[in-house]
């Protein structure tokens, strides 16, 4: 059997301490939430970090263990350390996995690998979000069917400050009469990224099984199918070479 995939679920874990509607909603932490549906599939092992733990919880060993980073931020953006996101941002190059949720991204992370504002339109109101799934056939489109209705989520509407995503899965369309790319996906060196909207804090959506069903699809996707982490070495030449007379004058002179 094939070694489990390791998933590390980030999510600030403040929202739910202080505004009683999120607790209700997510009492052990929307985090804990989401790691919890993961868990139900015995091909994910799963842990849980989040901002107010040292380092947020994203030691060198606990990213260095780390297949599939999910991401979830909000209020908090600007106190996660330009140092931990050097390290993930690192990561993802080499290999790792990174799935990020709702208002992850204005993430220092997902804009730092977008290279772009990844700004927008939004409203907290009583809109209905309707999904359409745009590529039946891909993995993480996989089990759902034409589209995802949510009663109630908060409206994201374009422009969309991202790059033109590798592949757009899901467009959504709200009942303000806007619409939004919610699903897509890119890579990013050596690692794949999944961008998927929904899931406020006020709103039951990670407790929605066709949300849930997208997330867990995309952790399996986004798995590394390498690690390669940066370098840029000298190396001695494969086939003998015919004898160079300026090599004296260059052996002292180095590339980096």
């Amino acid at each position: 059997m094939p070694e489990p995939i390791q998933v590390t679920v980030w999510g600030e874990y403040r929202h739910e301490k202080q505004n009683p509607k999120v607790a209700d909603l997510y009492p052990e932490g929307m985090h804990e939430t989401i790691a919890g549906f993961l868990r139900e599939d015995s091909n994910l092992e799963v842990r849980t970090a989040w901002l107010d733990q040292p380092e947020h919880g994203l030691t060198d060993e606990v990213i260095a263990g780390t297949d599939v980073l999910v991401w979830w931020g909000h209020m908090a953006h600007g106190e996660v350390s330009d140092e931990v996101v050097a390290k993930l941002k690192a990561r993802v190059l080499a290999g790792m996995g990174l799935v990020v949720l709702h208002s992850g991204h204005y993430s220092k992370i997902f804009k730092s690998l977008m290279g772009s504002t990844c700004s927008l339109k939004w409203r907290e109101s009583t809109d209905k979000e309707r999904l359409w799934n745009l590529m039946p056939s891909h993995p993480i489109c996989q089990g759902i069917g034409e589209y995802i209705e949510i009663p109630a989520e908060e409206m994201y509407g374009e422009p969309f400050g991202i790059p033109t995503p590798d592949e757009l899965l899901f467009i959504s369309w709200f009942t303000g009469g806007e619409v939004f790319r919610s699903g897509a996906t890119w890579r990013r060196g050596h690692g794949r990224i999944f961008y998927f909207r929904p899931g406020h804090e006020t709103y039951p959506t990670y407790h929605h099984e066709d949300v849930r069903i997208v997330i867990r699809n995309a952790v399996t996707w986004a798995r590394p199918t390498v690690n390669i982490p940066d370098a840029c070495p000298n190396v001695p030449p494969l086939e003998p070479l015919p004898e160079d007379p300026d090599a004296d004058s260059r052996s002292h002179t180095s590339h980096k």
